[in-house]
């Protein structure tokens, strides 16, 4: 069965088939959002004048824009601004026209803005040294030696950091990814600091009356904040095969369906986000980890005793279930996880369709059975058993069946994307990760 035999009229809306297709999805807008609106910026500060002085290049509006991209880029990444985005974005009811609950869904694309702020703010950076350069090349006296010098560092990191997240090399080199962004973002914030201090000196200014300080304050706040909060807590963890394993905490902690926490096995170590599973009525949550890479690997092959959490619990994809009257979550492997608090919890009516190679076997009896007992005629597709489905034919079937207004996905980067695509095209709201991070 294919997507095109269950539905003969889908020839008509195939214009959506560009304008909701992968290349165009709301990540990449909110980035070239950000682009256009800096080239715009410096295209009226060129043929105003803004960019310089009569003594050559004006150093601050410069900077100025320098900061207000890269703050822009790391404070829309704040767990806290992310769930605040969250709750603003699932405040309207489902009585609002199905168009605008559709857009609002689409809150976790903001990472477009993290992406086009700090390359933005890279490119003003690298003016602002040119800029500097340039100024002292026609005989400034300032800024000194040292700006320069700090500067020129801080471009250096800022670019490996661009250049380690571009999608092909964050996915062949992720464990590397992640360390340039922690170890060479705290440099550059030390090197910020460093520079702002130094220009502020250089001018003869007082520092506190700088906006730049007080920006500063907030973003070094913003980045040491997840690490404020870090906590070594025990763990349970069952282990019903070799492909997976439930991971059960109780420390205080119950976290709301839809959201996610960070673990690692060492503080400073690998972290990975995983979907928290509460149940009503019971204190603590359960993670699903498979078998998906090294880390994974050596957890399920060796299970810790205790973990480490940073952060605080942020609110992920499935968060947006809530805009609509009824979802299909559709799901594959350990995709289950994010879905199983959504059912447990049955605030919004949905319909599960999960593929996944012998469920029983793979996850255990009581996990496919409290599946079973908590949503509405679930699909459980055996993978071992019949191979592997069409998971687009069988939304749309599940979405024609049930009157569903939405379908969120919880699978692999390929799949998600074909789905989601597929049902879009078809004019049917869909969700599913992005891999920004």
């Amino acid at each position: 069965m294919t997507l095109e035999t269950t539905d003969p009229g889908a020839r008509p809306y195939n214009w959506r088939r560009i304008t909701r297709h992968p290349a165009l999805m709301e990540y990449r807008r909110l980035a070239f959002l950000v682009a256009a609106v800096n080239l715009a910026v410096f295209t009226v500060g060129l043929y105003g004048g803004h960019w310089l002085t009569g003594d050559g290049f004006a150093l601050g509006p410069i900077a100025d824009m320098a900061l207000i991209n890269l703050s822009l880029g790391i404070l829309i990444r704040q767990q806290r601004v992310v769930n605040a985005l969250f709750w603003l974005a699932t405040r309207i009811p489902v009585s609002w026209p199905l168009w605008i609950r559709w857009s609002a869904g689409k809150v976790f694309h903001f990472g477009g803005l993290h992406s086009g702020g700090t390359v933005a703010g890279t490119v003003w950076f690298g003016f602002l040294l040119y800029a500097m350069v340039a100024n002292r090349l026609n005989g400034a006296a300032l800024p000194s030696d040292l700006t320069l010098g700090l500067s020129a560092a801080m471009i250096a990191l800022m670019t490996l950091m661009v250049i380690s997240a571009i999608g092909p090399i964050r996915a062949r080199f992720h464990n590397a990814f992640e360390k340039i962004h922690r170890f060479a973002g705290w440099t550059v914030l030390a090197l910020f600091w460093a520079q702002t201090l130094s220009l502020t000196r250089d001018a003869g200014g007082d520092l506190l009356q700088t906006p730049a300080f007080w920006m500063l304050c907030l973003i070094t706040l913003s980045i040491a904040s997840p690490w404020l909060t870090l906590k070594r807590v025990d763990v349970d963890i069952v282990k019903p095969s070799n492909h997976a394993v439930l991971v059960r905490f109780d420390y205080g902690d119950t976290p709301f369906p839809g959201s996610s926490n960070a673990i690692s096995r060492t503080p400073f170590g690998e972290y990975h986000s995983f979907a928290n599973i509460p149940a009503p009525d019971q204190s603590g949550y359960r993670l699903a980890i498979s078998r998906a890479g090294d880390w994974t690997g050596r957890f399920i092959d060796n299970p810790p005793e205790k973990v480490w959490v940073k952060g605080i619990t942020t609110s992920g994809v499935a968060r947006i279930e809530v805009l609509f009257k009824k979802v299909v979550y559709v799901g594959t492997g350990s995709g289950i996880g994010p879905i199983l608090p959504h059912l447990l919890a049955g605030e919004v009516p949905n319909r599960l369709i999960w593929s996944t190679r012998s469920p029983r076997a793979t996850y255990g009896d009581a996990l496919v059975d409290e599946i079973e007992a908590h949503t509405e005629n679930p699909l459980i597709w055996d993978t071992d058993a019949r191979g592997k489905p069409n998971l687009s034919a069988l939304a749309l079937q599940a979405v024609r069946d049930s009157g569903a207004e939405a379908v969120i996905v919880i699978s692999n980067q390929k799949l998600t994307r074909r789905v989601v695509h597929d049902m879009e095209t078809l004019g049917i709201p869909a969700y599913g990760a992005i891999w920004d991070s």
